[in-house]
């Protein structure tokens, strides 16, 4: 991870410890900085990578076209840019190919790219759309993304059994009829 500076996480959680009024130097606290610097290059390891590159190489279509294709309940992480609180959800993607597919695993992979980065959930499912529909070339992307922030659920208002839901739509996807459809499939099983 480029521009990843471990030794001023460190002196920067030493000094947030002290400006609480807790002693860094304490017994339990010692590794704090270490750990919280660990952590941080795990959560922010998207910053250095390129999401469209995680996506490969698109695989042609021989034949017919490709109806949608739809991956649902991709967990994910992120952390929120305004409080650097960790929000928690499920990924459902969707798209419509026009020529070329792209490998299944590829796609959690890109959304991880995006996620691990200080984000905002709205911008998330956008950027997660915007990279699927360049990446392949689709006629269609829908993305719907549930997650609970923690920023939400244990300061402020408190709200532990909220969530937050996004849609992010493009072309032939955006349209209700196809929205409806996709997202009554989210919603239930597949018969």
């Amino acid at each position: 991870m480029t521009g990843f500076d471990r030794s001023r996480i460190e002196a920067a959680v030493a000094e947030i410890l002290a400006a609480i009024g807790e002693d860094p130097t304490r017994a339990g606290l010692q590794s704090t900085p270490s750990r919280v610097a660990d952590a941080y290059q795990e959560f922010f390891a998207g910053l250095g990578q390129d999401p469209q590159a995680e996506l490969g190489d698109p695989i042609p279509l021989e034949g017919a076209d490709a109806e949608t294709v739809l991956m649902r309940d991709i967990r994910f992480r992120s952390v929120c840019e305004h409080h650097l609180l960790p929000f928690l959800g499920v990924a459902h993607v969707a798209y419509l190919p026009h020529d070329r597919i792209v490998g299944l695993g590829r796609i959690p992979r890109m959304i991880e790219a995006l996620a691990a980065r200080p984000q905002l959930q709205e911008r998330l499912g956008e950027q997660i759309a915007e990279t699927l529909e360049a990446g392949v070339g689709a006629k269609g992307v829908l993305v719907v993304l549930d997650a609970t922030h923690e920023c939400v659920t244990t300061r402020g208002a408190r709200q532990s059994d909220s969530s937050t839901v996004t849609i992010a739509s493009r072309g032939a996807l955006a349209e209700p009829a196809a929205r409806a459809e996709l997202i009554s499939l989210i919603g239930r099983g597949i018969a």
